[in-house]
């Protein structure tokens, strides 16, 4: 369903063998170019939601920035219809450098927030997203220590030997780094040991009804354990009940974060 440039191409300069792929192509080509020339007007903006520490107090350990785009009309373009069709395009790394730019300026202005943003592992590795990173930490030392990066299992994976090196590298600069989606089936526990994160995000589809599921509490627990085994903090990710959020902190996860604790908003 990612179809890139490329692709919506390619049955241009073809009679359509079937309508609805060639139908599904040209929607996410329209797609490239709205997003594409929202990136170019500025019209980008990060929405917060705050993750909590567990134990019924609602202290807020840090906020999420999720990159919301707008178009002409200034109405967000949900983010279900452009991120797989862009993340492995050159419009993907030009989305990243835009949230990393606007946290980074946030941060300098905020001396008191800590900030977790998505990034992919080929944003990584590309040039001009390092250097938004190089010139952001430039003058404030610490500003690099109230930084986490966020890195899906699937992207880890995708390009291990690099992400591990970047780890290594900002580490000493003070930059955090969580697994988002653990336990989605993409990182094996081989792996998760030749990584340096500070903390996981456990898959939301072993959050929902935790506690009406068996099959989801095990799985929790046993990944639970498995994060302070390599001594990384546990947040879980989607939760959306107080009855979820009892479960979760009775067996040991340090962190929550869902609709029930707050919905992604343009204020702190």
């Amino acid at each position: 369903m990612a179809a890139t440039n490329q692709t919506a191409e390619a049955w241009d300069e073809q009679t359509p063998l079937d309508p609805l792929q060639y139908a599904v192509a040209a929607r996410d080509r329209d797609v490239l170019s709205i997003v594409r020339k929202a990136l170019s007007a500025g019209q980008a903006r990060l929405a917060f939601q705050p993750i909590v520490r567990a134990g019924g107090q609602r202290v807020i350990a840090f906020h999420e920035g999720l990159i919301r785009v707008m178009d002409d009309t200034g109405r967000i373009i949900p983010a279900a219809q452009f991120m797989s069709v862009i993340e492995e395009t050159d419009l993907g790394r030009e989305l990243d450098c835009n949230t990393l730019r606007l946290a980074l300026a946030l941060l300098r202005q905020s001396r008191n927030l800590r900030l977790s943003i998505n990034v992919s592992a080929r944003s990584i590795g590309d040039m001009a997203w390092r250097r938004v990173l190089d010139q952001g930490l430039q003058g404030l030392p610490d500003l690099g220590e109230r930084l986490i990066l966020e890195i899906s299992e699937a992207s880890a994976m995708l390009l291990p030997e690099l992400v591990i090196r970047f780890m290594a590298e900002m580490q000493p600069r003070g930059l955090a780094f969580a697994l988002d989606g653990f336990g989605g089936g993409h990182t094996s526990f081989r792996h998760l040991k030749d990584f340096f994160f500070d903390l996981v995000k456990i898959d939301k589809s072993f959050v929902r009804n935790i506690h009406d599921s068996p099959d989801n509490q095990v799985i929790a627990e046993a990944l639970i354990t498995v994060a302070h085994q390599f001594e990384m903090f546990a947040v879980a990710d989607g939760v959306e009940t107080t009855q979820e959020a009892a479960h979760l902190t009775s067996i040991g996860v340090d962190c929550l974060q869902g609709y029930h604790f707050g919905v992604p908003r343009f204020t702190i």
